[in-house]
């Protein structure tokens, strides 16, 4: 193979049968599972990198359920948002603090592209009788559990999708083959072309569990404050830097 035909077909790895393929990346009927809760202020302090600033002293935990998603197929996530704004902007956002995910294809391109912190788990949501239920098993050890009461209380679009509409924040981290940092940025994302089509409140509560690889119990739940369950289309399109920790 020629350096050309290399440099031109090259976008991801393994070069001859990438693990994901060219965007945009749609998702339909993508779920959400949001319980938004109060922790340590002195805890988020240390793990929110400049030049973002933390909005409170909140984070808000996700199950999610991914059904249909361009080249990633069928896959669920768990992730740990905090609320955020960037250095001189009052705009809301949220850092993506952890992201577990139980299928290879979204961790490849999450990390490559984007930057998601993603790692492999057994995340899931789904609906016991009168329940809605989240679960995050990191091997054997279950990491993190939440539930809220099944539809009850219907959202209206704006406030359904006022999370949806912010922008996510990255910490996009890739070694040189030395070991050191090659790419050390953070990454803005937005979703795009959202399609409402259900959103609902409702009683709910959340359990963190130690674990020294999945800490996400390194964020405590002082009180549960909110809760909604979210169905829409979306586009995930793809970043922007905003800062280089390297430059």
């Amino acid at each position: 193979m020629k350096a050309e035909q290399t440099r031109r077909t090259a976008y991801a790895m393994p070069l001859t049968a990438p693990s994901y393929p060219v965007g945009p990346y749609r998702y339909i009927g993508r779920e959400y599972f949001t319980i938004t809760y109060r922790t340590d202020p002195a805890v988020l302090e240390q793990v929110v990198p400049e030049p973002l600033r933390q909005a409170g002293a909140t984070v808000k935990y996700q199950f999610v359920r991914m059904p249909d998603s361009t080249g990633f197929g069928h896959y669920a996530g768990s992730a740990q948002v905090i609320p955020v704004h960037l250095e001189g902007s009052n705009e809301l956002g949220g850092y993506i603090h952890a992201m577990y995910l139980d299928a290879h294809p979204p961790i490849a391109g999450g990390r490559e592209l984007w930057g998601f912190p993603q790692k492999l788990a057994a995340p899931s949501l789904t609906v016991e009788h009168d329940t809605l239920v989240g679960k995050l098993d990191f091997g054997p050890v279950r990491v993190a559990t939440g539930t809220m009461g099944f539809k009850y209380r219907a959202l209206t679009e704006d406030a359904a999708m006022a999370g949806l509409r912010q922008p996510g924040f990255l910490l996009k981290i890739i070694p040189h083959v030395d070991g050191k940092p090659r790419i050390c940025e953070l990454v803005r994302y937005r979703l795009s072309d959202l399609v409402f089509k259900g959103g609902w409140a409702g009683p709910a509560a959340l359990e963190l569990h130690p674990h020294a690889l999945a800490p996400v119990a390194g964020l405590p739940v002082r009180e549960v404050i909110s809760a909604v369950h979210v169905i829409a289309d979306m586009t995930l399109d793809l970043g922007e830097v905003v800062h280089d920790y390297l430059a």
